[in-house]
């Protein structure tokens, strides 16, 4: 008999836990019901018969209406769901303040104290070029240096980040690579960081440096090729060889877990992602932030239809005008260029059992837990208070997690239900909605959710 669960009591549908043949005996809270179709793992049975237009509802919530007459038994996915959502909305402040106490009990992790307050889960070596033109260089840095770390046992690891931008960019797009690559500079899992510019690209290194402020000089060094006299790699590798003997006393010591601030992310989603991982990063959120540490939200499209559980959840009415702001300024941003606000869920999610973006969001939001809002963030923009703050970005698996890491997060909690190998510039902790991902991909997952 398979096997369904019912995420809420009011809940007109179920999630089936294993794939469910037509005319096969379903067990539903108890109750006994025959499947009129296929259902595979992860998609929705109709707990009752629907006329055409009525909403179906799935975590206590409406996540869209059916199309047509479903009868009972039968399922409910993006042939015969759509979507609720339209455009720009009028919200109200109705706050419920969460009643979840502060911790006592204290816990530690091992980091790297940085002088300037930081706190680092890693001891690397960053190679961070300002434009694209000089990828090679910083590879062959990477390379080169790498044949040296054994004489540097306090660095993990050296790391370049090649990438396409800093050059034929103008506008917010100059400005957000720019505030990005300033944001790596300082990130606290690098012991120490050389910036490679070339000379005659948009994001010129004088400038740069002004953004990027104060530094230890020590630990932070600037290279333009263009100025190297001779071998600019022999005069790199010489840079970070100072780099590194600055590094060199760098050592673990007891951190309490009030400096850990940790991204939630979600990726390849399925219809397990809301009952497995998601709310397991929830209850993970909640204990971290009750011991005073942080957890950053992000992927806004994918708080369309379920904004208003966020925006309660906020701590004042700045909070709530700036979260209503983050999801209108996106929404905007969509109707502007003539495209859809809810076209968000993948040909991936739609196959492991999302039908709609509400059913998307109600399920990503989860991870967030059910903590205050106490903060909300535009891209590119560092984390200034402890506790749930949400990120302006996209749902872009390689956008958001970097958006996550560059606000300070020391690591990513990314779960997936369809699995992805994606890791970005701080280590990204794969969890997996469901244990036969798990089990076909183990090197790609990090902790199997699905035994929740």
């Amino acid at each position: 008999m398979a096997k369904f669960i019912r995420i809420n009591i009011a809940d007109n549908v179920a999630v089936a836990v294993s794939d469910a043949a037509k005319g096969e005996s379903c067990l539903v809270d108890g109750a006994a019901l025959v499947a009129v179709d296929d259902i595979p793992a992860g998609h929705k049975i109709a707990l009752k018969d629907f006329t055409a237009g009525e909403n179906v509802i799935k975590y206590g919530y409406p996540v869209g209406h059916v199309t047509r007459p479903v009868s009972r038994g039968s399922l409910i996915d993006h042939n015969n769901l759509k979507t609720n959502l339209d455009g720009i909305l009028d919200y109200v402040y109705c706050p419920k303040a969460p009643s979840l106490p502060h911790a006592e009990v204290k816990a530690t992790f091992k980091g790297y104290r940085r002088a300037d307050g930081g706190v680092g889960i890693r001891n690397e070596l960053w190679i961070i070029p300002t434009v694209g033109c000089v990828n090679g260089v910083v590879q062959q840095l990477q390379k080169r240096f790498s044949e040296e770390l054994p004489a540097w046992p306090a660095l993990d690891r050296v790391v370049a980040f090649p990438h396409n931008y800093g050059c034929s960019q103008l506008g917010d797009d100059h400005e957000n690579t720019r505030k990005i690559l300033a944001d790596m500079v300082h990130h606290p899992n690098a012991g120490g960081v050389l910036v490679v510019g070339l000379g005659c690209e948009n994001n010129q290194l004088a400038a740069f440096r002004e953004l990027v402020g104060s530094t230890d000089g020590d630990r932070v060094m600037y290279m333009e090729a263009q100025k190297v006299p001779g071998d600019e790699v022999e005069y790199g590798l010489a840079l970070l060889r100072r780099i590194a003997a600055a590094s060199a006393a760098d050592r673990r010591e007891e951190v309490s877990v009030s400096e850990l601030k940790v991204g939630l992310k979600c990726g390849g989603s399925d219809g397990f992602s809301g009952i497995t991982a998601n709310p397991l990063l929830g209850r993970f959120s909640d204990w971290l932030i009750a011991r005073g540490g942080t957890a950053v939200l992000t992927e806004v499209p994918e708080m369309f239809g379920a904004e208003t559980l966020l925006m309660s959840r906020c701590r004042d009415r700045e909070t709530f005008d700036k979260t209503v702001h983050l999801i209108n300024d996106f929404k905007e941003y969509f109707m502007k260029n003539g495209q859809p606000v809810y076209e968000n869920p993948s040909p991936g999610n739609k196959a492991g059992g999302i039908s709609t973006l509400e059913e998307k969001s109600l399920g990503c939001t989860q991870k967030s837990g059910r903590s205050q809002v106490v903060d909300v963030l535009r891209y590119g923009e560092r984390l200034k208070r402890k506790g749930l703050n949400l990120l302006s970005a996209p749902g872009n698996d390689l956008v958001a997690s970097t958006a996550l890491a560059a606000s300070g997060c020391q690591m990513v909690l990314f779960t997936t239900g369809r699995g992805t190998p994606f890791g970005t510039f701080v280590p990204t902790m794969k969890i997996s909605t469901n244990s036969r991902l798990a089990a076909s991909k183990p090197q790609w997952i990090d902790f199997d959710a699905g035994v929740v």
